[in-house]
C-alpha cells in the first residue's frame, strides 16, 4: 500500500472512531492511538495529520455538503463508514490543494476507500455523492471566472 493511501485508511480510521464515540472523545487521543497502534509503516504524519485535522476544521461546511448531496440518507441514517469516506472525500475534493490532489484522484481514493471498509454498496453511493459534489464546485469555479 503507498504512503498516500495507508494515511487516508489511518485517517478514515481516526475519524470513524471519533464519529463512533459521538465526537466526545478528544480527536487528538485518538490521532496519538491510531499512530501508536497502526501507523508503523506510515513514512510522514504530515498528510494523515493534514486530512484528519482538515475535515474536523470544516466538519459543519462538509456536512451540510453530504446532506445537499444526498438528501435521501440524513446524516445520522448513514453507516459510520459510508458518512467518514464522504467526509474524508469532500475534504479532498473541495479544501485540499488541487495540484497535490486532482478532483479524479480525491473521487477515487474515496471510492477505494469505501469499497475496503463499507458494505457492497458504498463505493457506488460514494462516488454518485462526490461525483454531484464535483459537478456543483466544477459549476461554481466557472461561475467565479466568467464574473
Amino acid at each position: 500500500m503507498g504512503q498516500r493511501r495507508l494515511a487516508r485508511v489511518l485517517a478514515l480510521q481516526t475519524l470513524f472512531a471519533w464519529d463512533f464515540f459521538n465526537r466526545k472523545k478528544d480527536i487528538e487521543k485518538i490521532i496519538e492511538e491510531e499512530l501508536r497502534e497502526m501507523g508503523q509503516d506510515l513514512r510522514s504524519e504530515d498528510f494523515f495529520l493534514s486530512l484528519v485535522r482538515g475535515v474536523i476544521k470544516h466538519i459543519d461546511q462538509i456536512d451540510e455538503i453530504i446532506k445537499n448531496s444526498a438528501p435521501q440518507w440524513s446524516l445520522e441514517q448513514m453507516p459510520l463508514v459510508d458518512r467518514n469516506v464522504l467526509r474524508l472525500g469532500i475534504y479532498e475534493l473541495l479544501f485540499e490543494d488541487k495540484k497535490a490532489v486532482p478532483s479524479k484522484v480525491a473521487i477515487n481514493e474515496a471510492i477505494e476507500l469505501g469499497k475496503m471498509f463499507g458494505s457492497e454498496t458504498t463505493g457506488k453511493f460514494v462516488n454518485g455523492v462526490l461525483a454531484t459534489v464535483f459537478k456543483i464546485s466544477e459549476t461554481k469555479e466557472n461561475e467565479k471566472e466568467k464574473d
